[in-house]
């Protein structure tokens, strides 16, 4: 079955379509994609992963299904609360 796994970061995004068995597993997928050779930094065995837009928790176990894209995520610079009340407090001064 095929599926993909993709990656961004703001100047650089990446997607890798696979061939894989039915049992494939998220992290599988992750590592044979073989995507940490456009991305050295990225840690294949850490990362936190979604498909199409929703987080899995438990990236071992949860088998794939057809036409599923993984999603690895990066790490947040700054906290979205804050960054909400960052903007409003900036709205408020002009």
């Amino acid at each position: 079955m095929r599926v993909e796994v993709a990656y961004a970061l703001p100047e650089k995004q990446k997607i890798v379509s696979l061939e894989v068995e039915e049992s494939c597993t998220v992290r599988d997928a992750v590592r044979r994609s073989n995507i940490d050779v456009f991305f050295p930094e990225l840690d294949v065995e850490n990362v936190k992963v979604g498909i199409f837009g929703k987080a899995v928790r438990n990236a071992d176990q949860q088998v794939l299904k057809e036409g599923e894209r993984v999603e690895l995520y990066r790490e947040l610079k700054v906290d979205p609360k804050q960054a909400r009340a960052n903007r409003a407090a900036k709205s408020t001064k002009s």
